[in-house]
């Protein structure tokens, strides 16, 4: 019975119970103990086994065998679960770093091109002598030296005429 029991023990304390349960029947039970809090709760699936002294001693030792082996690979399956999901949570985050980050080169490279096919210098001004709303022509105003703050406008007349006043600026 402890032979087969040995490499169980090897990772974790194994707690065994016997009681009697009438004159010619004994049941064991066989409890693995947790390692870790959030171990998961199938690694501590006891083994119950019921029967007479001599059942127990004759058969005891290849379901003890049993349950130890499908202990370990209940385990080993765990873990190997446990490494794919951690891989797979890890791809997933770097696929949507990965997407967030060609998003924002796209909205980069959209808001680049948008900027180069804007005009790159204003609107030209008007010539002038522009027209007005009512068919006149707008007075152009050119200053006349950097010392005196006065400006000359000439508008242009209908008639051909041309005009100057001092504008104070």
């Amino acid at each position: 019975m402890f032979v087969e029991l040995m490499p169980l023990l090897a990772g974790r304390t194994v707690i065994i119970t016997v009681a009697r349960e009438d004159e010619n029947t004994l049941r064991l039970h066989i409890i693995p103990k947790k390692m870790k809090d959030d171990e998961n709760p199938a690694l501590s699936t006891p083994l119950s086994y019921t029967g007479t002294p001599e059942e127990l001693d004759g058969e005891l030792g290849k379901h003890l065998t049993s349950f130890v082996e499908c202990h370990a690979r209940l385990g080993s399956t765990l873990a190997q679960a446990k490494a794919e999901m951690d891989a797979a949570a890890k791809a997933a985050q770097d696929e949507a770093q990965k997407k967030a980050a060609d998003r924002g080169k796209r909205a980069t490279e959209k808001l680049a091109a948008t900027t180069d096919s804007a005009p790159a210098a204003p609107a030209p001004h008007p010539s002038p002598a522009t027209m007005t709303l009512f068919g006149g022509s707008q007075p152009t105003i050119t200053p006349t030296s950097a010392a005196n703050p006065a400006a000359t406008a000439t508008a242009a007349v209908g008639g051909g005429g041309e005009s100057t006043c001092r504008l104070a600026l």
